[in-house]
């Protein structure tokens, strides 16, 4: 498993009873956790003195319940600041575990010795995007939600990187990568953050378990003639790592090069035990 144990900022300070509760800066939040089937003793002082609690709702959705939280604030990850604003179905505008993918593409990017171009498709509010140019990569970021493409640049802008070599882009991101091959433009490196369940600008449905394989194949034509890595990440259960490690190895494979697959997780800190997250999947050019 893959541990994003670099944080300082945030903390999963304990998990029970289908539900987290994390420090996010200076703020506690309870949220809901579909991984969490344990119920293990709430000894924490914040399960009862939450900032905020998003309650799942037993017909779907949820609300959140705030106590003296503000309506936006910011954390920091090494070099990068985020702003975090609480929002519908119980999420804070982060996903704190890719820290541990950011941290893998950054030292690629950083020791390629050549100026090299990412595409963040699925980009939400730039994680990923930020720790690639802060690395040093010329970054073309494609959401189709224009407000998170927004959120995105304000992320940038904390983290003084709004004259970075940046390219924000509100697409669906199948059309963009038909257009881009269409172009023939071509991508170092490539990292993909798909949604289990979506609509297209037409009405296409996507569900992950039958459109990432054809959308792994149609994004590898993105590759550069030197490519150093392609990310993909997945929250789905039913994807299991070698699932991914399967696809990936299978469109990838005239590079040569590797792919590992693994959980995701963070660190709780009341159990020394880890959360997990999801999956990624990993290929790179370069030998073990």
């Amino acid at each position: 498993m893959w541990i994003a144990d670099q944080w300082n900022d945030y903390e999963v300070l304990d998990t029970s009873r289908g539900e987290k509760l994390e420090r996010w800066g200076d703020y506690l939040l309870v949220r809901p956790d579909p991984q969490v089937i344990w119920d293990t003793p709430r000894k924490q002082y914040g399960w009862k003195h939450p900032n905020g609690h998003y309650h799942r709702s037993k017909q779907g959705g949820g609300e959140w319940e705030f106590f003296d939280l503000p309506k936006q604030w910011s954390i920091h990850y090494k070099e990068l600041t985020f702003q975090l604003k609480p929002f519908s179905f119980k999420h804070t505008g982060l996903f704190p575990e890719q820290a541990t993918n950011w941290d893998w593409f950054s030292e690629k990017i950083k020791n390629a010795g050549r100026p090299v171009k990412v595409l963040n498709l699925f980009a939400y509010t730039g994680g990923a995007t930020l720790a690639a140019a802060k690395a040093g990569a010329a970054v073309t970021h494609v959401d189709a939600s224009k407000g998170m493409v927004g959120w995105a640049k304000e992320n940038a802008a904390a983290s003084g990187l709004s004259n970075a070599p940046i390219r924000w882009l509100v697409d669906d991101c199948t059309k963009f990568v038909e257009r881009e091959i269409r172009r023939g433009n071509h991508y170092d490196g490539i990292i993909m953050d798909p949604p289990s369940y979506g609509r297209g600008p037409k009405g296409e449905i996507w569900k992950i378990e039958d459109s990432i394989h054809p959308f792994i194949r149609l994004t590898a034509q993105l590759l550069s003639d030197q490519p150093l890595f392609f990310l993909v990440n997945s929250y789905t259960t039913g994807l299991a790592p070698a699932v991914l490690t399967y696809m990936i190895a299978t469109e990838l494979k005239k590079y040569g090069g590797y792919v590992e697959s693994e959980e995701i997780g963070l660190p709780v800190t009341e159990s020394g035990l880890v959360l997990p997250c999801g999956a990624s999947g990993r290929w790179a050019a370069e030998s073990k």
